[in-house]
């Protein structure tokens, strides 16, 4: 395993470090003016109080050359961290060959076709053929468009909490308000059913478990007649939810999707745009269950500082997809396919053992917030380097922390040089995903931040 003396060197010394009495700083604040001036906030994070300028690893800077340490990890993407080296160094190589090639194939994109078949779970591992797309979202409505096709079926079952995108089938699949409130109508046929969210979960569990009850759920929405649910092309679920609240079920939930799927002839989709990559101690995250799905969908973590996504799919599912009828001009460029590449041989290079040390790392991290006493603090649960820490009021009454003082924590933290994103249902989720390359020293120090953030509010 890597040691830790190699880890900071590929990040920025001395983080957190500030240079300004506030944040935003001076020159940060003119160019937030000038942002909105020209620039859509409806983009994510639109109202958040900052402007990257310069990024190394598990570090960024603003512009005005206040140091942070980022624990969202670009929302998840940098699994690496930012300008690894040995992705500077594919950029380098790769932009001197081929960068754009439209849509017909090229040299590295038919090498990452193949090594992702082989890191791919069981069920799809080496029996498979991979769609590139540009973002996890256009993953997700290819693999709708591809699941209803290859079955002759037309809906999609969801879960209530699900993130999948922000298109038209995509958004119908999501379930948060913000992404939906005047944008409708959006694709039919979609069904929503419960996700097993047990700190939150609407029915009573003192007999059964949530993933339990969710899982019958389902079985009786596709198995039973006269649910309206006959026609269903496929169940698309994220193995641990994102936007939801960071809730990871337990392996009894997927194993009953399977089961349920495989009835009823629906098609398993499993989205790991946000949960893969080896965030959370597996490559994939359905992993854990030890389920094989018959689609998964990868984004983000995969292709880190540039844009990859796609949907891998059983090879007997591509052969009802007809050729030339899913154009993508800009998916898996070659520099893009390189990169990918790169971060992919660093998450499984057995001597650094990245995705391993993800697994130890959380459980740590588990540990020490669990054992933190905190009255705001209702549930810390997770896995790997995806760990979601539920704000509240209180802990008997598990009232959600109101949106300002989850915004206070946040900003305070912000202050203090710890980038944290929230997001959950209720918007009172602090998220902890960092880089796969977090130092356990950075990691610490900021856990120690908002930890005492969290103590003052």
């Amino acid at each position: 395993m890597i040691n830790e003396t190699e880890l900071e060197k590929l990040s920025w010394p001395d983080a957190p470090r500030l240079k300004t009495r506030s944040v935003p700083g001076p020159l940060e604040r003119q160019a937030l003016e000038r942002s909105a001036r020209r620039e859509s906030l409806a983009r994510g994070g639109g109202e958040f109080p900052m402007v990257f300028d310069e990024g190394f690893g598990v570090t960024v800077k603003d512009p005005d050359g206040n140091l942070y340490i980022d624990l969202s990890a670009g929302v998840g993407v940098n699994s690496v961290g930012r300008c690894h080296p040995a992705v500077v160094r594919a950029i380098h190589t790769q932009s001197q060959r081929l960068m754009h090639a439209s849509d017909i194939t090229n040299s590295k994109r038919i090498e990452l076709a193949a090594t992702i078949a082989g890191i791919m779970p069981e069920g799809l591992r080496d029996n498979c053929v991979t769609y590139f797309t540009q973002s996890g979202s256009d993953a997700v409505e290819a693999a709708v468009k591809f699941a209803k096709r290859a079955t002759g079926r037309q809906q999609i079952l969801a879960f209530h909490g699900a993130y999948h995108g922000i298109w038209n089938a995509s958004n119908a699949l999501t379930t948060g308000n913000q992404y939906r409130a005047g944008y409708g109508p959006f694709m039919g046929g979609v069904i929503h059913a419960p996700y097993p969210y047990a700190y939150r979960f609407p029915f009573d569990t003192s007999s059964r478990s949530a993933e339990q009850i969710a899982g019958e759920y389902v079985d009786y929405l596709l198995n039973t007649r006269y649910t309206g649910a006959d026609d269903v092309a496929a169940v698309i679920v994220e193995p641990v939810q994102g936007e939801g609240g960071y809730v990871a079920p337990g392996p009894e939930f997927l194993r009953l999707l399977r089961k349920a799927c495989d009835h009823s002839g629906a098609l398993l989709i499993a989205d790991e745009v946000q949960a893969g990559a080896g965030r959370t101690g597996k490559m994939w995250s359905i992993e854990h269950s030890g389920v094989k799905p018959d689609l998964l969908t990868f984004g983000k973590g995969m292709g880190g500082d540039l844009p990859m996504a796609g949907v891998t799919m059983r090879a007997d599912l591509a052969e009802h997809i007809p050729p030339g009828s899913q154009p993508g001009t800009f998916a898996a460029n070659a520099l893009s396919a390189a990169v990918c590449l790169t971060n992919i041989e660093l998450l499984t290079d057995p001597k650094l053992a990245l995705i391993e040390r993800a697994h130890e790392l959380g459980l740590e991290i588990v540990e020490r917030l669990r054992a933190a006493a905190c009255p705001l603090i209702g549930e810390v649960r997770g896995r790997g380097l995806m760990i979601g820490i539920e704000l509240v009021e209180d802990r008997a009454s598990k009232t959600p922390l109101r949106p300002e003082r989850v915004g206070h924590v946040v900003m305070q933290t912000l202050s203090r040089g710890i980038i944290m994103v929230p997001c959950g249902r209720n918007g009172n989720v602090l998220r902890l995903m960092p880089s796969l390359t977090i130092p356990r020293r950075y990691l610490f120090a900021a856990l120690d931040v908002m930890l005492a953030v969290l103590a003052e509010a």
